[in-house]
């Protein structure tokens, strides 16, 4: 069978998979947020912080609770860091530097999970399973938890109530996060993936030494690592590493995880304004994106330029043999298209077009389908900004689900779509223009430029993914990158749901002959191409001084 013939079946038995999930788990996280009755072990949990779960919140209310929770998880993981020389499990590692534990501590919360550090050879148990795994599953339903007040926004109307953040917290990681995870866990170790608590051994002799491992929890660490779209790695290598994704099998599994939730979330989406053909087309939106980006990733590495890539079957360099060209591309353009950040290839090794596909896929606001929770709410103000195209080219108020999207609506889409582009490209700027960042860029010219674009890209935009040449352990990087992911974690949240609040507060606006049809093929090409027009105008500059001029060149 041919890699290219293989590359297409894994496609299709990925594509059968989130389809057979697609209803169940859209139905289910519907009714999870949508449900009246709590679970005896949430009202533990509710007793335990002081929180009433059946108070409505306002979008004030609501964004003071998720600053709080993240503010709290900030301070707390960066402790844990701090104190790791004197804790039980640390393997001998000693305490976190400062600066990286803030960068480490902001990239978790953020659902980042930018990395910075060798992780077996710095974070101990309890770091890695009570600090960093627990972040894994709340960040991820902080993300959910939001998207869910921006479509009660949509739904609701003559009032500004959300719902309530810290049900929708709890419900997002006990109803749905954890349960999946459970299952996802015991498969990947029957994969292969380790899960113990042992401490560093010796794992084999080796001309002129050993080489040694640290156990630890890696397959429940990974599975919310990727059903979380988290991405952060037990080991360097991320899912790489054998110890993390041992086989073909567990890697397309592993991509089903990173994309079940935010696809199924369109049809939560559709469940909850009442209309599942408005999910429908938010859902071809995303898939139309996420195909068209893995055919062209598989494209530009399969193309044979040469007699070393002609014999090697395409640009293997960087790839393991275990997944190959199409498995590594898969992997790739998934984890860039959401807010996972998790690798199974070296992302600089990839050829300059390659490169910036990864590149654009995060410029894109990574909504295709994005991160769980993130790529709905993200969609849906690009959503937005497409109605009010439309409405300036017929001349009339633009409308979206029975809502007016008037002056101070598309404000607040304005601004999130602009708080991300201006951290990426100022910090990048910054660091170019400064005279020691650039002595961190492993190579110079358009790649090395590509680096330091690709870090920011990856943080303002909550991917955590690197270009892997890139020297980010210094006190620039750990703390700029650290600025960007959280202000380009909550400065949109912000944004989001001052949206929803103002949408929630507004009576519906009937339907008439005027009315723009949003759950048609036309408004889907309409907003495809809003995606990539905005993107395309904001980044452009820049992508052509770094993989634009490298593929050209090569």
């Amino acid at each position: 069978m041919s890699p290219v013939l293989a590359g297409v079946l894994q496609l299709l038995a990925l594509i059968a998979a989130l389809a057979l999930a697609y209803r169940p788990l859209g139905d289910h996280m519907a009714r999870v947020y949508s449900s009246e009755k709590h679970y005896k072990a949430e009202k533990w949990i509710y007793k335990a912080i002081g929180a009433n779960p059946s108070a409505e919140m306002r979008w004030p209310a609501y964004l003071r609770g998720v600053l709080a929770f993240s503010a709290v998880s900030v301070l707390f993981l960066y402790a844990l860091q701090r104190a790791q020389g004197v804790l039980p499990g640390s393997l001998g590692f000693r305490a976190i530097d400062p600066d990286q534990a803030f960068n480490t501590a902001a990239s978790f919360v953020a659902n980042t999970n930018w990395q910075s550090y060798y992780g077996e050879q710095a974070m101990g148990h309890v770091v890695q399973t009570g600090g960093l795994a627990v972040q894994n599953f709340v960040s991820a339903a902080v993300g959910m938890a939001v998207a869910v007040a921006l479509v009660r926004g949509f739904a609701r109307s003559r009032t500004g109530e959300l719902g309530n953040f810290w049900a929708d917290l709890v419900r997002g990681t006990v109803r749905i996060l954890l349960p999946i995870a459970v299952v996802g866990a015991i498969i990947l170790v029957a994969c292969g993936a380790l899960q113990n608590f042992a401490g560093i051994h010796e794992v084999g002799r080796f001309t002129g030494g050993t080489q040694q491992w640290n156990g630890g929890a890696v397959a429940s660490q990974e599975v919310i690592k990727e059903l979380g779209t988290n991405g952060g790695g037990y080991f360097n290598a991320n899912s790489a590493h054998p110890f993390e994704n041992p086989t073909p099998f567990s890697n397309l599994f592993e991509v089903f995880l990173i994309l079940v939730i935010p696809f199924a979330l369109t049809r939560t989406f559709g469940r909850m304004v009442g209309s599942l053909r408005q999910g429908y087309a938010i859902l071809a939106t995303m898939a139309t994106v996420w195909l068209g980006f893995t055919a062209l990733m598989m494209w530009t590495e399969f193309a044979h330029h040469g007699p070393a890539f002609a014999v090697a079957g395409g640009a293997m360099e960087g790839k393991e043999t275990r997944f190959g060209i199409a498995g590594s591309a898969i992997f790739s353009v998934a984890t860039t298209l959401t807010s996972t950040g998790a690798v199974n290839s070296f992302h600089s090794s990839y050829t300059g077009l390659g490169g910036g596909i990864q590149l654009l896929g995060m410029q894109l606001g990574e909504i295709a389908p994005g991160g769980v929770g993130s790529g709905l709410y993200g969609m849906l103000v690009m959503a937005v900004i497409a109605v009010f195209i439309a409405g300036l080219m017929v001349g009339r108020t633009p409308e979206y689900l029975g809502k007016k999207i008037g002056t101070r609506e598309i404000k607040f889409a304005a601004c999130y779509i602009l708080i991300t582009p201006a951290l990426v490209l100022g910090f990048t700027a910054a660091a170019m223009a400064l005279p020691t960042p650039p002595h961190s860029m492993l190579n110079s010219g358009a790649h090395g430029f590509s680096e330091v674009l690709y870090a920011y890209t990856s943080g303002a935009n909550n991917n955590g993914s690197a270009f892997a040449g890139l020297n980010a352990d210094t006190q620039w990087y750990n703390t700029t990158i650290g600025i960007a992911m959280l202000l380009g974690r909550f400065l949109p949240m912000v944004f989001v749901l001052a949206l929803a609040g103002s949408l929630a507060e507004q009576k519906p606006v009937p339907e008439t002959a005027g009315t723009l049809r949003t759950d048609k093929p036309l408004y889907t090409g309409l907003l495809v191409g809003t995606i990539l027009i905005v993107t395309g105008l904001t980044y452009f500059p820049a992508l052509a001084l770094g993989p634009l001029a490298e593929g050209l060149a090569s």
